[in-house]
């Protein structure tokens, strides 16, 4: 799968795909910005744990590595790919997403900010992971096969046997391609941010340490 899906022709008024889609692009940076407020204030009320933040890490790194695995080894547009870890799960690159961000909701150890993070991956990523689909079956012949085979998120424990499987290492040309280092440079930022940016804000407006 890929992280967004080529527009192939003009969306029919009573495709739903194609409407939530549109809704989801109009509200996703809004949606983000709440977000990001909402995670401001959690951090303005308390002080994070450092064994959260330690805990969390075994979500947030998991979900970098997986991110990383498969941007480098998806071709995008190109062939579908159903190696590496898209023997697993057809969307490992959404599934590292949300690894990630449930590692960051434990490190805060923040209900409202789970809640708000499981709501934006719920409006963004279901249409988007709809239309993907849509792309990938019209494209590749046997996408059908593939599916009955992968699951669509919760991976496999084994990876599926496809024997016609073009084989698809991983590619350190393909991870920077996509452009892959920026989840792991904002996931430091983040880090950075439960660490300094509170003692910082509590110096800055008398808030308890």
């Amino acid at each position: 799968m890929t992280d967004s899906a080529p527009s192939q022709s003009a969306p029919q008024p009573s495709d739903w795909i194609a409407r939530w889609q549109q809704i989801a692009r109009r509200i996703r940076v809004p949606l983000g910005f709440l977000t990001g407020a909402l995670y401001l204030f959690e951090l303005a009320q308390r002080a994070p744990y450092l064994a959260a933040v330690a805990w969390s890490l075994a979500l947030v790194v998991p979900g970098l590595w997986l991110r990383a695995y498969a941007a480098g080894t998806v071709k995008k547009n190109r062939e579908l790919t159903v190696t590496g870890p898209y023997a697993y799960t057809r969307n490992p690159l959404y599934l590292g997403s949300m690894l990630i961000a449930a590692g960051f909701a434990v490190a805060l150890l923040s209900w409202p900010v789970a809640l708000a993070l499981a709501l934006m991956f719920a409006v963004i990523y279901v249409p988007v992971i709809a239309s993907e689909e849509r792309f990938l079956r019209d494209t590749f012949s046997d996408f059908d096969e593939y599916c009955r085979q992968v699951p669509r998120l919760i991976p496999r424990l084994t990876p599926a046997n496809l024997t016609k499987a073009v084989k698809s290492d991983f590619s350190l040309s393909l991870y920077v391609k996509h452009r892959e280092y920026n989840a792991g440079i904002g996931a430091l930022l983040l880090y950075l941010s439960l660490l300094l940016l509170r003692p910082m804000l509590a110096a800055k407006m008398n808030l308890p340490r």
